[in-house]
């Protein structure tokens, strides 16, 4: 192995492969390692890096580099191990003969593997040893309970409610990213750590070392983004259902919210309110004046958010011009189709600048000229008939190398244009992000997922998770996307789930409610009016009892607008999350990283949420000091876990004292 040092980097040669460590932010490090001639030139998740100066030694049998905090030192075999203080965090797993450890050298199993695929592409995997007392989160959202992610198997891939961000925090005081876009997979085992990207031109991950959780999530959205400001006026209440299908509908239902003295700030336009798919327009048989429904929504003090698609019919009124500009993801073979949900569907290539540009300067046109300036980017996986991504191809290349960073790009164009457009309260709901999305105003929800107790506890995992993979702003369909009035349990389930919607982010009403008995407005298979629609979904729409409780959450979240938008605005300074894993907060208290049921909302409030059918009693941890219950006004010394009632009505909460 041979090393020397070029312009600050530290790279090392052996036989075909070159290797380059550089400085890339606070106490950080960018790793790459190619087969090919030189480097990329792509940042791919990762800005420009802020000014650091590595320090490099190199000596006859080793080198190392170190930024702040990180230090990495390179075997004479090429393997690198990283190390905080005087502590190893993280070593390149290897069992081959040039490696001298206790291990078999004869498998020749090596750390960094880049297989050739074609052109100048490979095939990589790298591996890492395992600790068995390590504790893994983050990784973006998973439909899945666990929290700790030590012994989970993840595919890199991007699918409705799965999204994939490949960053996460070590309780051993690191930060990881693996920087590849591309479809892969991350294997979390209790024999090694493998990291799997079906198609890259190098291996490209970052790094960094600290002393808390809070101090490794700040480097890590230095060098990848932070969200905005939070516009306070999104921060009550969303109101939504699928689907609102008239002009009338909508205003009604804002109507109906003023009569009663509900204070309602987003009011949300669902899907196929349009004639075809790719129209990006309103159906002018049902929203005949939308300049009227705005004017009147914006004297009630509502703003409105429309659903956009990435889809376009091939009937659309832009699907020829569309095709012949080249603005849609591009099939590898076969027919031209992405997506067969209610038409024959392309979907618009959210890399390509110019098709960015496109589909905003008609979403401005038929949207944001009547003051909509709130977007529902639903399907920004984007999601396929068929998910399979090798049939993919971007503007920047295959979907297996790129196809990751799709909603990325998504919120870009909408992000941007409406920043041109001068505005600054900027908030935009996706189904999906990537790594730096936060830094386009996306708040992103958990997608289309079941109404049932399980699937409430996996909301709170993905909620934590995705926050810890650098998104603060995110929000789940209060009661789950599918689910039936007629279930004995879904009041309960709704109670439950809004009561946690509460203490997210944002609180949303949303879903798909059967019994789907709603006779469709029109007997054409297009249009504003052909598509079904769901059950009522506002506060009072199912009964008194639930209506009350509601209320009284609703009322609790109103009465702490301005804690919330100083902890919005701690996300935007240093990246922190609005819902908290325990240990974020209490990173010195050994418990606090094995609690996955609780969390914290901003520094100050422990939330408990009931998470099972039934229950009127949990257990709660709560951490040294005084904590004060929200309902009773009862103080509690805390360094231990107590009984909390949990009765229909209650959701412990314990404020920090």
């Amino acid at each position: 192995m041979r090393f020397s040092e070029n312009n600050g980097r530290l790279v090392a040669r052996e036989k075909n492969e070159t290797i380059r460590i550089e400085a890339w932010g606070t106490n950080a490090l960018r790793v790459r390692a190619t087969k090919s001639a030189r480097f990329s030139d792509e940042n791919k998740a990762l800005d420009p890096a802020a000014v650091h100066t590595a320090e490099i030694q190199i000596t006859d049998g080793s080198a190392e580099i170190r930024n702040g905090k990180i230090r990495c030192v390179l075997s004479s075999g090429g393997w690198l191990e990283f190390f905080r203080g005087g502590t190893s965090i993280l070593k390149e797993y290897s069992r081959d003969w040039r490696q001298a450890n206790e291990h078999s050298p004869s498998m020749k199993f090596e750390a960094r593997e880049l297989k050739p695929v074609s052109g100048s592409d490979y095939a990589v995997t790298m591996r890492f040893e395992a600790d068995s007392r390590e504790r893994i989160y983050g990784m973006g959202q998973y439909q899945q309970p666990n929290l700790n992610l030590k012994g989970c198997i993840l595919e890199l891939a991007q699918r409705n409610s799965q999204i994939s961000i490949p960053f996460y925090v070590s309780s051993k005081g690191y930060g990881f990213l693996w920087n590849h876009p591309g479809t892969g997979t991350a294997v979390f085992g209790a024999n090694y750590t493998q990291w799997h990207s079906e198609l890259s031109e190098e291996l490209d991950y970052w790094i960094t070392a600290d002393d808390t959780p809070k101090a490794i999530l700040k480097n890590y959205t230095e060098v990848t983004g932070r969200a905005p400001e939070f516009p306070e006026n999104a921060l009550g209440l969303w109101q939504c259902k699928l689907r609102y299908r008239t002009q009338e509908e909508v205003l009604s239902v804002a109507r109906e919210y003023k009569r009663r003295g509900i204070p309602l700030d987003v009011i949300v336009i669902d899907f196929f309110h349009w004639i075809r798919q790719g129209d990006w327009s309103f159906d002018p048989a049902y929203w005949p004046d939308p300049q009227a429904m705005l004017d009147e929504l914006k004297a009630m003090g509502v703003r409105c958010m429309v659903s956009i698609w990435p889809t376009v019919d091939r009937k659309s009124v832009h699907f020829n011009e569309m095709l012949d500009r080249g603005l849609f993801i591009r099939t590898e073979r076969g027919s031209l189709q992405c997506f067969d949900f209610q038409g024959d569907t392309l979907i618009y290539d959210a890399a390509n600048p110019e098709a960015r540009e496109y589909i905003w300067d008609k979403v401005k046109e038929n949207y944001y000229r009547y003051g909509i300036d709130m977007f529902w980017l639903d399907e920004a996986e984007p999601e396929y008939s068929a998910y399979d991504y090798e049939h993919y191809r971007h503007y920047t290349g295959p979907a297996l190398k790129v196809g990751n960073s799709y909603p990325k790009e998504h919120a870009r164009a909408f992000y941007e244009g409406m920043k041109q457009a001068g505005q600054t309260d900027i908030v935009n709901l996706l189904r999906c992000a990537w790594a730096g999305s936060q830094k386009y105003a996306a708040l992103v929800w958990s997608g289309d997922v079941r109404s049932n107790f399980a699937s409430l506890r996996d909301q709170l995992s993905a909620g934590l998770s995705i926050g810890l993979a650098g998104i603060p702003w995110w929000t789940s369909d209060t009661g789950g996307f599918f689910g039936d009035i007629r279930d004995e349990h879904f009041n309960e389930l709704l109670i439950r789930w809004f009561q946690f919607s509460a203490f997210c982010p944002v609180l949303r009403m949303h879903g798909d409610r059967g019994p789907h008995d709603i006779p469709p407005l029109s007997e054409l298979d297009y249009g504003g009016g052909f598509s079904a629609t769901g059950r009522p979904n506002e506060l009072w729409s199912y009964g008194e009892e639930v209506y009350e409780i509601l209320k009284k959450y609703l009322d609790i979240r109103l009465g702490m607008k301005d804690y919330i938008r100083s902890v919005m605005e701690e996300a935007s300074e240093n990246g922190s999350p609005v819902i908290r894993t325990m240990f974020y907060e209490f990173p010195e208290d050994e418990t606090c990283w094995d609690l996955d049921d609780q969390y914290m909302f901003g520094p100050r409030y422990l939330v408990a949420p009931v998470l099972y059918q039934g229950m009127t009693k949990r257990t709660v941890y709560l951490p040294k000091g005084s904590w004060k219950n929200i309902h009773s006004g009862e103080i509690t010394e805390g360094g231990r876990t107590i009984t909390a009632d949990a009765p229909l009505e209650i959701l412990p909460v314990f404020e920090r004292c």
